[in-house]
């Protein structure tokens, strides 16, 4: 009896023990946090420069360093369980469009123009396929085809002007995912760049003439497209660290969170992209009209319905994609408004990466060479220059390191924004403080970024160590910027406005040194 006694009591001291620790380290801690006043996180050097955070038109230097007990920019979020909705809620996210929105010129269709060209294509396809049908001895009670002007890839085409693909409060785009998340396919077949280089490509080439992943163009019963990038890689598969940038596989998840990355950015230069189960026999076998298509299907020895690219990106079916047995996830980007109603112009990115396996390009070697680029046009009179570091830091987020050329739609000449598609230096002050913001712990990228991917079909999209990388790139970009501010001065770094966007001699662009 009395070890018995002595083991309640020892019993009764652990437990005791284990609570006084859980008070000490976990609720006394956050008392403390409520009760202390709002103070400068510490460690910033910035105090003579720095303003209210509570300001969204102030630059606030050091903000990747506040602690997480601090209060984020632009206040608490008044006890909201979604980060997403409360960076959204954010006046960042709420200021006017500049320059406002004043006509026709600002928006890149003409929208009856669009829709007769909309309904040309309809009736076409109408009387392709019904010449289809006859040649092949195929009946079909399913009705033509009809253009509806509520679909939401024709609103969404609709609605992009020169400020970005879509609003921020636009409705669409989540319509638009959920249709070419839903809609059944009517037709599939390889892009123009493939049919361009099937039979002309050459497999002994180091680098392939079109990208190393197959993809496809699905057409929907509402008669919206898609670009399908199938799964090619696990998400928890990294890249062999010797693999060069343009050897490696695109990720169908990765386009999908690059979608919702830019739209948190809010620069809103990704076509939306959402991720969808598809059944390759029924969606694109038994749709596709291309024999060369059909040709490539197999089944595996393991029983599920396989498809390979016949030549531009792998020339053996030991690239090929597989269903499970037929089921195969991957992602749906929108397309584009064609090129007949809207052209777009394809230019070289001025910090291309080489293509050769020892070969360097003249920015790798020239330390003079961000000067030059300073000096001629288009990017010493204009937003190019700002615009493309923008894209230099969406693309270091997601890892991108293959953004050989950037498109603008022709209509938005030269100060239209890049269109960020494909995506398996000085920095505007909009762009600083989206990312300022998106390193407090009340908007932090990661969660914001976990939050919005959970609505996707394929969700998880990202695992946890992709999420945690964007919050580490984020730091970097953000002490770099630090960096430049401390060498160069604020006024050399962050652009603020039509006059110094447009002065050919500052030196805002040495972040891309």
């Amino acid at each position: 009896m009395p070890g018995l006694r002595r083991d309640r009591l020892l019993t009764l001291l652990l437990l005791g023990a284990l609570l006084s620790a859980d008070l000490y380290f976990h609720l006394w801690p956050q008392v403390q946090r409520q009760l202390r006043p709002r103070e400068r996180p510490r460690g910033c050097p910035c105090t003579g420069r720095a303003a209210a955070a509570s300001d969204p038109g102030t630059i606030v230097h050091n903000f990747s360093l506040a602690e997480p007990g601090t209060e984020p920019a632009g206040g608490s979020r008044s006890g909201s369980s979604s980060k997403l909705q409360a960076l959204f809620a954010h006046p960042l996210y709420n200021v006017p469009e500049e320059p406002p929105l004043v006509g026709a010129e600002d928006s890149l269709l003409a929208s009856q123009e669009a829709l007769r060209y909309y309904r040309r294509k309809v009736a076409r396809w109408n009387r392709r396929h019904k010449m289809y049908r006859e040649q092949m001895n195929l009946t079909s009670l399913d009705p033509p085809l009809q253009l509806r002007l509520e679909a939401s890839w024709v609103q969404f085409h609709l609605g992009i002007n020169r400020h970005g693909l879509y609003s921020r409060s636009s409705p669409v785009v989540s319509k638009l995912l959920q249709d070419m998340r839903n809609f059944p396919t009517i037709s599939a077949d390889y892009s123009q760049d493939e049919k361009a280089l099937l039979g002309a490509c050459d497999c002994t080439q180091i680098v392939k003439p079109s990208g190393v992943h197959l993809k496809l163009v699905l057409r929907f019963s509402d008669f919206g497209k898609a670009m399908f990038k199938p799964m090619r890689q696990q998400r928890d598969e990294e890249t062999p660290v010797d693999f060069f940038y343009f050897i490696d596989f695109q990720r169908h998840n990765a386009e999908i969170a690059a979608f919702h990355l830019d739209r948190i950015l809010d620069f809103r230069r990704v076509p939306p992209t959402v991720g969808r189960l598809v059944n390759v026999t029924k969606e694109i076998l038994e749709v596709t009209k291309n024999e060369i298509l059909q040709s490539v299907f197999f089944v595996s020895p393991a029983s599920n319905v396989c498809f390979f690219a016949k030549c531009p990106y792998m020339c053996k079916t030991e690239y090929a994609v597989c269903g499970n047995p037929h089921l195969l996830e991957g992602s749906l980007s929108a397309f584009l408004p064609s090129l007949n109603l809207a052209p777009r112009l394809s230019v070289p990115n001025p910090w291309i990466r080489s293509y050769t396996l020892a070969g360097k390009e003249e920015w790798e070697v020239n330390a003079l060479y961000c000067d030059t680029v300073k000096q001629i046009y288009p990017y010493n009179s204009s937003q190019r220059l700002l615009n493309v570091i923008d894209m230099a830091i969406f693309d270091f987020l997601i890892g991108n390191m293959d953004r050989h050329h950037y498109e603008m739609f022709t209509k938005f000449g030269d100060d239209g924004f890049l269109i960020h598609l494909d995506n398996a230096r000085g920095i505007k002050k909009k762009t600083l403080l989206h990312l300022q913001l998106l390193a407090q712990p009340d908007y932090r990228l990661s969660d914001v970024m976990r939050e919005s991917l959970l609505e996707d079909q394929l969700s998880p999209v990202l695992t946890e160590p992709h999420l945690l990388a964007l919050d580490r790139r984020l730091q970097t970009i953000l002490r770099t910027v630090e960096g430049c501010i401390v060498a160069h001065g604020e006024q050399s770094v962050i652009a603020d406005g039509p006059v110094e966007q447009s002065a050919p001699d500052s030196g805002r662009a040495n972040l891309t040194s």
